[in-house]
């Protein structure tokens, strides 16, 4: 349960997990590292704008230099939080983590022209589909992998 705990709180906020596992030095530099691309990408203006309806405010007001790098940073500390409490002890779990933060990085770079039925869904909305196929991928994959490592 402890790793399901950590995971969630990292969810909350990238390092919260790490906190919660004891992982003092971790969590901080993963806490700043959130926070110093979180206002150099101007993420809460692109959250705000999003949430309002107004995608292409956020589309313009986005630092896609630095938002590129939220995905990475986020599913990290997830992965290390659950990890560090003692989840993904079989071989390959952190695929899933991995392919996921691939997958809403690439929403990020298409996130300003790419539009489902006719909507742009802008650099909230579109990366954050990313992640179901993700996890698929991920979980697939990792399957795929055990299994010819098998033989």
């Amino acid at each position: 349960m402890r790793a399901k705990e950590a995971l969630f709180w990292s969810i909350a906020f990238p390092g919260f997990g790490q906190f919660l596992n004891g992982k003092y030095v971790k969590g901080i530099v993963l806490l700043l590292l959130e926070l110093l691309v979180n206002i150099m990408a101007n993420f809460n203006v692109v959250i705000i704008s999003s949430f309002h309806g107004d995608i292409h405010k956020a589309v313009s007001e986005a630092n896609f230099q630095w938002l590129m790098f939220y995905p990475c940073i986020y599913f990290f500390a997830m992965w290390d939080a659950y990890k560090d409490a003692g989840g993904g002890k079989e071989p390959y779990s952190f695929l899933p983590f991995a392919i996921t933060a691939y997958f809403v990085t690439l929403g990020i770079v298409f996130s300003a022209k790419i539009k489902l039925f006719g909507v742009l869904l802008g650099p909230l909305w579109l990366p954050m589909l990313g992640v179901i196929p993700g996890i698929a991928v991920g979980l697939a994959l990792k399957k795929v992998i055990i299994k010819r490592s098998a033989f």
